[in-house]
């Protein structure tokens, strides 16, 4: 029943607060929602393997930049996950880019955008510390240097330690390993060879 001193034609004042009120709470429970969804893409993710180091996944390589949900169109709220190539031209990027999309498919998040970001361009650097010892106990040895200080292209090469038996007596046989991101090389100490995931 109306209010006999509400304007005729105006709004209940009353209604319009629970209008509020529910508005508050749908956008409450997407924002909820949104997070412990944005949580299983991050395990998700956690399962897609470089494929030419199967041991580190994305996450490890730090590939990827965010998981967030966009506004659309339609109303809803579109996921989007960004990530980085290693380096230009890597031959595993497409590789990638195809297992993320299947594990969001797989994950039920079909309609996920995947975003390609370039600036600031993919390093080394990024590797997280549980990959740089997934690296050294697969018998790859991590980068030794950081990208990020230039002061390392005037010195002489910093000697790389053997992930086998750590000995810092190591020799490079070959600029380019197994594949371009890795150089080749040899232990003085227990005369075994290995890769060296290169700074980039």
């Amino acid at each position: 029943m109306r209010n006999p001193t509400q304007p005729q034609g105006s709004r209940d004042p009353r209604q319009e607060h629970l209008d509020a009120a529910g508005s508050q709470r749908l956008e409450d429970a997407g924002r909820a929602r949104n997070q412990l969804d944005g949580e299983r893409v991050w395990q998700l993710l956690e399962t897609v393997a470089d494929p030419e180091i199967p041991v580190l996944s994305v996450l490890d390589l730090g590939i990827v930049r965010y998981v967030r949900w966009v506004p659309s169109g339609e109303g809803l709220d579109r996921l989007h996950v960004g990530i980085t190539p290693t380096y230009s031209g890597c031959p595993a990027t497409e590789v990638i880019r195809q297992g993320i999309r299947g594990a969001l498919d797989e994950g039920g998040f079909p309609d996920a955008v995947i975003d390609e970001v370039l600036a600031p361009a993919w390093s080394s650097d990024w590797l997280t510390e549980s990959g740089r010892k997934k690296l050294a106990s697969f018998g790859i040895a991590p980068p030794e240097h950081t990208v990020s200080d230039p002061r390392h292209i005037l010195r002489a090469p910093t000697p790389v330690t053997c992930p086998r038996c750590g000995s810092r007596d190591t020799q490079r046989v070959s600029e380019f390993g197994s594949t371009p991101c890795k150089a080749h090389y040899r232990c003085i100490g227990c005369l075994e060879p290995f890769d060296y995931f290169k700074c980039l």
